[in-house]
């Protein structure tokens, strides 16, 4: 495979000395997978691992790297379009929530032939949207997370000038009201924090917000939080008086695993003293409130979070989206650890011995869709409609268990 110039710098830049331990358990299990079939290294592994504690950050990352390899191996062009019911570009969502799962495991164990795969989907689309630079689609903009992450490995200015042309004009208007279903806060959110921080103008933290608070407390009618419950209705369409078959609010678990996941990478991303950065460490942690108290026996959680007989079962994607939040939570010293570290190994436990499978597949995801019903239903060998995103959710919330294994919190 080509290796772009730079690329050891940009590893060295990429590297941190904890991705460099712990690497026994890996070199066994690489000797074993060559003596045996995969399934019997898969069992040996899952079999070590305990429902109450963390595992070693080898029994973390091995998962990951498996999981990750499985997907550059069945999409080896990373610029090939997706075919489903029709034919998309991969600069589509589902693939710019992979490459965020992609860069967050680079930081904790850089690997050449990955970076160099998300450098050539870079370079395929000419580091262009799929809509263009006039788009109010968050989904359009979620490829620019990744773009920004590689700028600031090599800061080509092609590899900003479209995603920042596209913020500049949504930036320079009047409108607020963008963000119309929760998903698009992830999609879109880090986007303008990067940029923030990249050009060191706070036009962007204060357009982020003002768009965050019109989703929160305006679109719908009354916003589409709701601070009894602690969680988010998707869009318009399930805001009270809309109800599960049981008489509850519908609450689906990806679609809030995505404000989940936006609260963290934006908050990874701003400074310290950046205004409004109070706020959402104080919805991450009424979020996490609420999340906890549904998590299932086995430590999945269902995708109707308030309905488990409506669609109930294991669900891959929400419950990696919510282990990424509460993992890093816990690591930066904003959720209690002995609260929340039992959930989070209860949850990885099952994402990583349950979904995915010794071939690197992973099993239990939700396809696309808006409400617990869609994609439906999910199986340990059942493909969803697009595999990339589940798969980018599981590197996300695999990269935070990771650094949460190898120390007990870090210092804001």
């Amino acid at each position: 495979m080509r290796i772009h110039q730079g690329l050891s710098a940009d590893l060295g830049r990429w590297s941190r000395s904890e991705g460099l331990n712990n690497f026994c358990f890996g070199q066994n299990l690489v000797k074993l997978m060559k003596l045996a079939p995969s399934f019997v290294a898969f069992a040996v592994f899952a079999a070590s691992l305990s429902a109450q504690e963390l595992p070693s950050q080898a029994q973390i990352l091995e998962p990951l790297q498996r999981v990750n390899r499985y997907f550059m191996e069945k999409w080896p062009d990373p610029g090939k379009e997706i075919v489903t019911n029709r034919a998309r570009p991969s600069t589509i969502w589902t693939r710019g929530v992979y490459y965020e799962g992609l860069t967050a495991v680079q930081r904790i164990a850089p690997d050449a032939k990955a970076l160099d795969y998300a450098v050539r989907w870079g370079d395929f689309h000419k580091w262009g949207l799929r809509t263009g630079t006039r788009t109010r689609n968050a989904d359009d903009q979620c490829c620019g997370q990744t773009y920004l992450e590689l700028y600031l490995l090599d800061p080509k200015p092609e590899r900003m000038r479209d995603i920042k042309a596209d913020i500049d004009f949504i930036v320079s208007g009047d409108r607020d009201n963008d963000w119309t279903w929760i998903d698009a806060i992830q999609m879109g959110m880090p986007v303008f924090a990067r940029l923030g921080v990249i050009t060191k103008d706070p036009k962007y933290f204060e357009k982020m917000h003002a768009m965050y608070l019109h989703t929160k407390n305006v679109e719908g009618g009354k916003g589409l939080f709701n601070p009894a419950d602690g969680l988010w209705w998707r869009d318009k369409d399930f805001v009270a008086p809309y109800k599960e078959p049981n008489g509850e609010d519908c609450y689906w678990s990806r679609g809030n695993g995505w404000v989940v996941a936006a609260l963290v990478r934006v908050l990874d991303i701003l400074p310290a003293d950046a205004p409004h950065r109070a706020e959402y460490v104080s919805m991450l942690q009424t979020m996490c409130e609420a999340l906890r108290k549904v998590q299932r026996s086995d430590g999945f959680w269902n995708a109707s979070l308030h309905d488990p007989n409506n669609f109930g079962g294991k669900e891959t994607s929400g419950t990696a989206l919510f282990t990424y939040g509460m993992a890093w939570g816990v690591r930066h010293g904003v959720l209690d650890a002995a609260v929340y570290r039992p959930v989070i190994a209860k949850a990885w436990k099952a994402l990583a011995t349950e979904s995915a499978q010794p071939n690197g597949f992973l099993g239990y995801v939700q396809g696309t869709g808006k409400q617990p019903s869609e994609g439906q239903p999910t199986a340990v060998d059942k493909a969803p409609d697009f595999e990339d995103f589940g798969i980018g959710c599981f590197l996300l919330a695999g990269s935070e268990v990771w650094q949460l294994a190898g120390k007990s919190a870090v210092a804001r």
